[in-house]
């Protein structure tokens, strides 16, 4: 939380619990690990994550910087990149853009698209290096232009730039997003950030399935592709004790009886 958020505010959590996401990666690859070793030398082994552990490993570039410098980290940067600028979200006049002038070339392109030519040569941005020590001020001048336009209007005016840019979109607009006419390698890192959204559809990462009690209901998919097989979600998500007989009966080896009793307890579905 110490580094997620915007500059001056306070700490905030990640929009989905990453840590539980993450620890279960590790997880699904350590048991893929441990079975290769069980092929290669008969041995099983206990595998044991832990959620802390998981989470200081996915702090990755930022934990190697404090590690190898030794000093304070530079705290939230909300959109921000805090060695590259401009590079980040900007208002516009009915939502947010997200542009990245990752280099000299790209920031040109960026005042070009904006009508603002002259601020290619300012020596106040004439390099990432001091548009770095100018920060707060070319953003507010490049957001006072953003916010002219709608979302819709600057990603007319940045098509075909060459320059990373993307609208910030909302789930409903992620999950229902086709697929663009564009598919050229150009699109790809001229679009990278909103690639994902844009080909939300055209993967397959949503998919409806039948639910005994609720009808037809939409899942986001597995995110896995293979050349010859094809993952898919095989059955809806399970009712309130639709499988309770099945593991108690099949799995833990208990009578009918037995289960009927603890159903009538209550402890059970």
């Amino acid at each position: 939380m110490h580094i997620t958020g915007s500059r001056d505010g306070p700490p905030v959590k990640v929009g989905v619990a990453v840590t539980d996401l993450t620890t279960g990666l590790y997880a699904s690859n350590s048991i893929m690990a441990a079975l290769l070793s069980v092929a290669k030398n008969g041995k099983g082994q206990h595998i044991d994550l832990a959620l802390s552990d998981c989470q200081v490993a996915t702090l990755a570039n930022i934990a190697s910087s404090a590690l190898i410098s030794g000093q304070k980290d530079t705290g939230r940067w909300g959109t921000a990149h805090p060695s590259i600028v401009p590079y980040r979200a900007f208002k516009t006049l009915d939502g947010d853009i997200l542009v990245g002038g990752g280099n000299d070339r790209l920031y040109g392109v960026l005042c070009q698209r904006l009508g603002k030519p002259e601020w290619i040569k300012d020596e106040r941005f004439v390099t990432n290096a001091v548009r770095v020590e100018n920060r707060d001020l070319l953003e507010s001048m490049i957001e006072a232009e953003t916010q002219k336009k709608t979302t819709q209007e600057w990603l007319e005016v940045l098509e075909g730039s060459g320059m990373p840019y993307a609208a910030i979109n909302d789930i409903q607009g992620t999950l229902q997003h086709e697929h663009s006419e564009y598919t050229s390698q150009e699109y790809v890192w001229t679009h990278r950030a909103d690639l994902f959204s844009l080909t939300v559809l055209a993967r397959n990462m949503v998919v409806e399935v039948e639910h005994p009690q609720c009808g037809p209901v939409k899942l986001v998919n597995t995110p896995v592709k293979f050349s010859y097989s094809t993952p898919s979600i095989r059955k809806p998500p399970p009712t309130l004790g639709q499988h309770t007989d099945e593991i108690l009966k099949d799995v833990v080896g208990m009578s009918a009886a037995d289960i009927e009793s603890l159903r009538s307890e209550g402890a059970v579905a």
